[in-house]
């Protein structure tokens, strides 16, 4: 891959395509989270309308489940969301849901952005923040320091060391990458079997550096029940930005 013919795509003005990541299968949850409502919204739709209002951010495509993709389609009618321009099918494993989702992108944009759909306090300026970081360094993610004391365990939960802190951040989504360079790094994360945890990872892979930028605390994801009852609890603490749309 050459990177130097990479740097030379750059705009003045950075164009992103933004794929969001709703396939998961919500074990931890106990319920559907994605599709359950979050402040009279459902979540996945708190999810996309920070995309939607950037002006950035080009089109959507919106990774699901088989069983989902109808109702995803009636959620883009009801909420308005014009820039959902493909609802699809994923894949096994999060590397092959997310490649299925870049392969869906326009060609003509250089950026792509993909986001978890459980995280649906993601605000507009981070995903600013994001693209603009990777338009000049070709991958970008929002990262938080780690506040508590971290430990490495054996197999039976013995302490066996301890980590340095100060080295070691949280990350989050949005994460945002030159549009070859994803493509080509997922891509060789499902054809290697590779099981990785985050879309960032892919990219470790091929020798490319990942910069960081600084996440925002309330942009959580929605794990166990408890995360909702938080997340609840943030929407009315930051007054709902969506809270006098026609749709409520």
């Amino acid at each position: 891959m050459n990177l130097k013919k990479l740097l030379c795509k750059k705009e003045e003005t950075p164009s992103c395509s933004a794929v969001i990541v709703a396939a998961g299968s919500s074990q931890r949850m106990g319920t559907d989270k994605i599709m359950g409502a979050l402040g009279g919204l459902p979540v996945l739709v708190r999810a996309i309308l920070p995309f939607q209002h950037c002006d950035l951010v080009k089109e959507i495509v919106v990774v699901t489940r088989m069983e989902k993709l109808e109702h995803v389609a009636g959620l883009r009618q009801k909420y308005g969301l014009s820039k959902v321009s493909k609802i699809i099918c994923g894949g096994e494993t999060r590397m092959e849901s997310a490649l299925a989702g870049v392969s869906e992108t326009d060609p003509k944009v250089n950026l792509i952005a993909i986001h978890d759909g459980a995280r649906p306090l993601v605000t507009e300026a981070l995903i600013r923040r994001v693209i603009y970081a990777a338009h000049e360094k070709l991958a970008a993610v929002p990262v938080l320091k780690s506040v508590d004391t971290l430990k490495t365990v054996d197999a039976d939960g013995i302490v066996i060391g301890s980590v340095d802190r100060t080295a070691t951040v949280r990350i989050q989504t949005p994460q945002v990458f030159e549009a070859d360079l994803i493509k080509g790094a997922l891509t060789n994360a499902v054809k290697n079997n590779l099981t990785l945890t985050d879309d960032g990872s892919a990219v470790e892979r091929m020798g490319v550096k990942i910069y960081t930028v600084e996440g925002e605390d309330e942009n959580l994801k929605l794990t166990v029940p408890h995360d909702r009852i938080l997340a609840e609890a943030i929407l009315r603490d930051r007054g709902d930005a969506y809270a006098d749309r026609p749709w409520l």
